[in-house]
């Protein structure tokens, strides 16, 4: 079975995007904003524990998701193609 690489990359950029706004929020919401410098900040340009950072990490999250997920999408596709099938 092949995977349709163009909406797997779309909602892997989706999930991971919304996760990362989410997450953010959740942080912001129990302990409060902070500008200290995060492992994901370090990745992420401009991102932060605040609520301009959690939009800055859900673009970064949707544009990472959507090239890790076509990545992931093409070489399942890759390596289904040269393996043989179960019901074959």
């Amino acid at each position: 079975m092949k995977l349709n690489v163009k909406a797997l990359a779309f909602t892997s950029g989706i999930l991971w995007g919304l996760g990362l706004f989410c997450i953010t929020w959740w942080i912001i919401l129990f302990d409060g904003a902070t500008c200290e410098t995060t492992l994901i900040g370090q990745v992420y340009r401009g991102y932060s524990i605040s609520p301009i950072g959690s939009v800055v990490g859900l673009l970064w999250g949707f544009v990472d998701g959507l090239i890790g997920g076509a990545i992931f999408g093409w070489v399942y596709n890759l390596v289904a193609a040269r393996t043989p099938s179960a019901t074959a």
